[in-house]
C-alpha cells in the first residue's frame, strides 16, 4: 500500500502575505513543516502541492531544496489539485495538512497511518487538538468521488464535503492526555499567530523538531504568551455554501452512492 503525504501551498495569503516563507528560528514556516512530516513513519513520498501560478515558484524551489516532490495544480479547487498529486505519484492514500501549520502531530499522524493499514478508512479524522496540529488522512479513491459529484469549485475549505457518514467510511481518533487541548491556536492567519509561533520557536528547545508537549509545558508556564492570538478568528465555510453542499448530498444520495460503488469497484 503506498502512502504519501501531500502539502497544501500557495503564496497568494492577504491577511498575513507570504507567511509560509516567514522565518521561524532559521528555517521558513514550511521548512518547519516539511521536517515535521519527515518524522512520519512509512510514508512513501512527501508531495509539495501547490498551483501553476507564478507567483508559487518559490516553493517548488523550496520543495527541491528540502529533497522531497512537488505537483503544480488547479489554483482555486484544492480537491482537484490533491486528486492530480495523489494519481501523478500512485498513491492509494495519503495524510495531508496545509503548509501553514508549522506544529503539526507527529504522533497522532502515525496513528492515522497505522488506522489506514488496519482497517483503510475513508477519511480519518483527528479532535481535540490544538487548532492546527491536526492532520487527516484520506483513501484516494473517496477523493475522486468527491471531485466527481461537487458542485463548488472553490474548496479551500472543503471538510463539509468528505465528513459525510452518510457516504464514506469516517473515523475520528481523540486525542488524549496533555495534547487535548483545543483551546490553543497553532496556524498562521494573522500577525498575532506569527507573533506566538515564533515566540514558540524561539523559546522552546528542540533538536530535529519541536516536541508538542513541550510546547504545551511552555504555554501552561506563560498563559500571557498564550493568550497572544487568542482573539484571532478561525475562517469557517460561509453557511450559504454549506447549505448547497448539503441539499447536493441530500438529492442525490442514492447518485452518489451508486458512483462510490463504481469507483471503490465495490
Amino acid at each position: 500500500m503506498k502512502i504519501g503525504f501531500l502539502i497544501t501551498a500557495r503564496l497568494k495569503s492577504t491577511r498575513l502575505p507570504f507567511k509560509i516563507i516567514k522565518d521561524l528560528k532559521g528555517k521558513t514556516v514550511i521548512e518547519r513543516v516539511i521536517d515535521r512530516v519527515k518524522e512520519i513513519k512509512d510514508i512513501s513520498e512527501i508531495v509539495l502541492c501547490t498551483s501553476t501560478n507564478p507567483q508559487d515558484k518559490p516553493l517548488i524551489d523550496i520543495a527541491k531544496e528540502n529533497s522531497i516532490c512537488y505537483f503544480n495544480g488547479d489554483e482555486e479547487d484544492v480537491l482537484k489539485r490533491l486528486l492530480g498529486a495523489a494519481n501523478f505519484y500512485g498513491f492509494e492514500y495519503f495524510l495531508g495538512i496545509t503548509a501553514d501549520n508549522p506544529l503539526i502531530t507527529i504522533h497522532y499522524s502515525n496513528l492515522i497511518v497505522d488506522e489506514i493499514k488496519r482497517n483503510q478508512y475513508d477519511f480519518i479524522k483527528l479532535e481535540g487538538l490544538p487548532l492546527g496540529s491536526s492532520i487527516y488522512g484520506m483513501k484516494v479513491t473517496a477523493l475522486e468521488v468527491i471531485c466527481k459529484v461537487k458542485t463548488i469549485v472553490d474548496t479551500e475549505i472543503w471538510g463539509h464535503l468528505i465528513d459525510r457518514p452518510e457516504i464514506f467510511d469516517v473515523k475520528t481518533i481523540k486525542a488524549e492526555g496533555k495534547l487535548n487541548r483545543p483551546e490553543f491556536r497553532f496556524t498562521l492567519d494573522y500577525k498575532e499567530d506569527y507573533e506566538l509561533i515564533n515566540n514558540i520557536y524561539t523559546n522552546v528547545p528542540l533538536k530535529k523538531v519541536l516536541d508538542l508537549h513541550d510546547v504545551i509545558d511552555y504555554l501552561d508556564k506563560n498563559p500571557e504568551i498564550a493568550k497572544i492570538n487568542q482573539d484571532c478568528i478561525q475562517l469557517d465555510l460561509d453557511e450559504k455554501i454549506k447549505k448547497e453542499i448539503d441539499r447536493n448530498y441530500k438529492e442525490n444520495l442514492e447518485e452518489i452512492k451508486r458512483k462510490k460503488r463504481k469507483i471503490f469497484k465495490m
